[in-house]
């Protein structure tokens, strides 16, 4: 879509905003919103009133409300963020603000609601903006960023002050032309929000599409015409007659646990030691920056070094989805350790490290982990080596397990190309998303002409 600029433009007299519109005028934020209302003024409602209840996650980055949680006033009327429709929130908290957490307030129970103390915010002058196009400001990736470099506080407790919101300045529209801005970006965004939908769509598709080559090869391999007996095992049902069926114990000779002493927030630098997070496999992938570096006063241990070649498992994970998650290592830095929460496996002749990383990360096994953990033997999504050792799995000759190999292989690599390329295309359509907005409300783009389009 091309659209034309305004016929005239001004210095707007703020930095980084440089030119806008002639007729728009520059504005403070403290001008146009009251910040931060006052409580008090629903002292008059009985504290039995039911009122919605919005903890950080009922709000999106999409400015999306759950608005499922609902509570008496007399229950969060302190200790919480007080806000009615009609006003417009923004995160104020890393990685919240940053990610765009923010929402014009609408559907609220009673027309009132309360929330999250990591919330700021502003009550539109209705003489001087609409909550909508205010919204849109919010969201703004030139707001995010200013807003960004304001912050105060270190690590993942930083947080935009208030002021920085109740002095931002920018120009304003007058108020029809803002109805009509909102008017246009919630057309277009609706629009490239459905197309990035249907992105994430195939994506899912392809990961259970993936998951069930991986979970046919491994129990039924890859021989149309193989012979087929029954596993003895119920959910299993047949499998190769020249395969076996036997508990993980049989082909694992070994599991190791590592050290998790108390580490620095960051990533380790490439000549500190690092302790490897559980976070560092998911879903058959390992990823080295998911560490934590080793202060210079703790000696580190050698013996705990992750190396090429290593078979790791995450056994203990804030998501219980990745419980279980294994990796081959095919490269990896020096001087990262394992942690307590890894399992490094080692095996006996029988069974292929990259055969038994398939077979772990395939529906099979991962129905017998999640019934594991949910079964109660896990504690806080924590899975013990004997859980584990307990698992069945199928086992071909050995010969055979390396062409499933090289089969997986080559028919993952397909669906990893279909879903980076899916991840592009998101990409995309999100810089196109942002950039739309920045150009509506700084006024590069005039969208007049193209709200009744």
């Amino acid at each position: 879509m091309s659209l034309p600029r305004y016929p005239n433009y001004k210095d707007s007299g703020v930095e980084w905003l440089g030119e806008v519109p002639g007729h728009w005028e520059t504005k403070r934020i403290r001008f146009v919103a009251q910040l931060n209302p006052s409580k008090s003024e629903i002292s008059q409602l009985d504290r039995d009133t039911v009122v919605s209840f919005l903890p950080m996650d009922a709000i999106g980055e999409d400015g999306s409300l759950n608005l499922d949680k609902e509570k008496p006033i007399s229950e969060v009327e302190n200790g919480y963020t007080y806000f009615r429709n009609g006003d417009v929130t923004v995160a104020k908290i890393t990685p919240c603000y940053e990610n765009g957490k923010g929402a014009l307030m609408q559907g609220l129970l009673n027309g009132v609601g309360f929330g999250t103390t990591e919330l700021i915010v502003a009550r539109p002058k209705p003489e001087e903006v609409t909550g909508a196009y205010l919204h849109y400001l919010f969201i703004s990736p030139d707001f995010r960023a200013l807003g960004e470099s304001c912050m105060y506080g270190a690590g993942g407790q930083k947080r935009v002050p208030d002021d920085f919101v109740r002095n931002f300045a920018t120009a304003f529209p007058p108020l029809p032309e803002q109805t009509q801005i909102a008017a246009f970006l919630d057309r277009e965004t609706a629009k490239i929000d459905g197309l990035v939908a249907e992105q994430r769509r195939l994506m899912e598709l392809l990961k259970e599409k993936r998951q069930a080559v991986i979970s046919h090869a491994v129990t039924q391999g890859v021989n149309p015409d193989a012979t087929m007996k029954p596993s003895g095992i119920e959910w299993l049902g047949d499998v190769p007659a020249h395969w076996s069926v036997c508990s993980i114990r049989r082909v694992v000779s070994a599991i190791e646990q590592g050290w998790s002493p108390e580490c620095f927030s960051r990533p380790a630098d490439e000549n500190e030691w690092g302790v490897l997070k559980a976070g560092c496999v998911n879903r058959g992938l390992y990823d080295q920056q998911e560490n934590k570096a080793l202060p210079a006063e703790l000696l580190p241990i050698p013996e705990y070094e992750v190396r090429v070649g290593d078979v790791l498992m995450s056994r203990a994970n804030g998501s219980p989805e990745l419980v279980g998650s294994t990796a081959l290592i095919t490269s990896t830095r020096e001087k990262l350790m394992l942690s307590d929460k890894i399992f490094r496996l080692r095996f006996e002749s029988q069974i292929e490290p990259e055969f038994f990383v398939a077979a772990l990360n395939s529906r099979p096994l991962r129905s017998q982990i999640e019934q594991a953990l949910s079964g109660g033997n896990g504690l806080a999504n924590n899975l013990p080596q004997s859980s584990l050792l307990s698992f069945f799995l199928c086992v071909p000759p050995v010969v055979e397990q390396k062409l499933i190999c090289i089969f997986l292989k080559s028919e993952l690599c397909k669906f990893d190309t279909l879903t980076t390329e899916a991840q592009h295309a998101i990409d995309l359509l999100q810089e196109r998303r942002t950039a739309l907005i920045s150009a509506a409300v700084t006024g590069q783009i005039d969208v007049r002409g193209a709200v009744a389009a």
